[in-house]
């Protein structure tokens, strides 16, 4: 055991030191964090004016739609050439066709593509002239109409719990981010113990150190000692990735949220109507519905389950992924031997994405269960919280992933001790299956 330990602590150290780890332990919450901060950046910085040219052939649209403070109508009757409307100031052309309240169709015509944000703008504003139209042409009171039209607000609740509305789907896409993170992290560093092994294997290394120790304690050596610096790693992005954006948040957002500059601003009669039917048009905001399912998720068990699951994860397929190592040669040979060990993961993202939609399907719970995909799967069941008011399934599936662990890691020691001195030699699944019941 003690050897083992020497061997943690040499790769350990080993890593931690090289000059690859320092820089993406450093460029990993730059990037995460730079790119957060500028996507918000740009996604609240101020766009360019748009001037949009409604030809209201069907009369209907004239200084009757409302403009935002980036968006503004203009109107006429008549068609406009290609060119004139390419020398001019426009930006959009909206041609309303005398037809409209038949084909309910618009054009719009564009010098540059406009983004979305436009076009909803441009499309929520004709569709409710048009349809104060269509209620007068059919002698239908607006304002009656507006009482009678309700936008339908769903409210979920358990029937064990009907005093608490339902967030199961918002808590099960959280559990499909940490289980995201383990796929992730599991096939960085699984790959990263193949490599090692097969670069020990290429210089000859491997010769000189299992003279002092067995290859089954330098093969669990190398995967523990990996483990930690993914780990080690991974809880310094976290640091590193939150501090950072809370920095660039506030040195570049701050002109943003200036209390005073708030304070300043006037807010017409026009505006806050606007507000408020924004407000009224979403009643269940997902924002809302997410920020209060993370209220709701039991942070000290999910983030307990997470390592759990990472680290557990990570010991099986780190295994393999050695088994995989001491077999070859060189990367190119290792694509028939990757095939077989990488499917049940990509099965297990897809299973969690249902998840995700279809919580309760037979799918997710056995693929909770099957230790080749449980370490994804459950963290959605997890986060959800039925995998603790069931507990025998989260320890079925804790109990099954240790057990395939121990199984993989016995059967990975004997491929180990034979391939990791084997060379030159191109190895099949014919022959790794009699290297595992060689004798010694």
């Amino acid at each position: 055991m003690n050897k083992i330990g020497l061997i943690i602590l040499r790769e350990f150290l080993s890593r931690v030191r090289k000059r690859s780890f320092l820089i993406m332990t450093l460029l990993g919450p730059i990037l995460i964090a730079g790119g957060i901060t500028l996507v918000i950046y740009l996604g609240m910085s101020s766009q360019k004016d748009h001037l949009v040219l409604v030809v209201d052939k069907a009369h209907l649209f004239t200084d009757k739609l409302k403009g935002t403070e980036k968006v503004h109508f203009v109107y006429q009757a008549d068609d406009i050439s290609d060119s004139a409307f390419k020398a001019g100031p426009f930006t959009e052309l909206v041609d309303a066709n005398e037809a409209i309240l038949e084909n309910n169709t618009i054009q719009i015509f564009y010098k540059e593509l406009p983004g979305l944000s436009v076009q909803r703008t441009i499309q929520s504003e004709m569709e409710r002239v048009l349809e104060r139209e269509k209620l007068r042409v059919n002698h239908v009171d607006p304002e009656i109409y507006a009482q009678i039209k309700t936008a339908l607000n769903i409210q979920l609740f358990d029937i064990d719990n009907t005093g608490k509305e339902s967030l199961e789907q918002e808590k099960a896409g959280i559990g499909f981010f940490f289980g995201y993170l383990i796929f992730i992290f599991i096939f960085m560093y699984g790959v990263q113990v193949m490599r090692g092994v097969m670069e020990e294997k290429q210089n000859r290394i491997v010769e000189v150190l299992i003279s002092s120790v067995k290859p089954f304690q330098l093969m669990m050596g190398k995967i523990v000692g990996i483990a930690l610096v993914g780990l080690t790693q991974f809880l310094l992005w976290i640091v590193l990735s939150t501090t950072l954006i809370s920095a660039g948040s506030a040195l570049l957002l701050k002109d943003k949220f200036d209390p005073k500059e708030l304070a300043g601003t006037p807010m017409t009669g026009q505006m806050q109507q606007r507000m408020a039917d924004q407000a009224a048009a979403m009643p269940a905001s997902d924002d809302v519905k997410l920020l209060r399912a993370l209220g709701d998720i039991n942070i000290t068990a999910t983030v307990a389950m997470f390592i759990f699951y990472f680290l557990a994860g990570y010991l099986l397929y780190s295994s393999l992924f050695a088994a995989v190592g001491s077999a070859v040669d060189s990367e190119t040979d290792t694509q028939q031997f990757m095939f077989p060990v990488t499917i049940p993961m990509i099965l297990a993202i897809f299973i969690a994405q249902m998840a995700v939609t279809n919580p309760s399907s037979p799918m997710v719970f056995w693929g909770s269960i099957i230790p080749f995909t449980s370490p994804v799967v459950m963290m959605v069941r997890v986060a959800m919280g039925n995998a603790f008011t069931s507990p025998m399934d989260l320890l079925l599936s804790m109990s099954l992933l240790i057990a395939t662990f121990v199984l993989t890691t016995w059967l990975a020691g004997r491929i180990y001790r034979t391939g990791i001195l084997m060379y030159g030699k191109k190895v099949s699944w014919k022959e790794l299956g009699k290297w595992v019941f060689y004798k010694g």
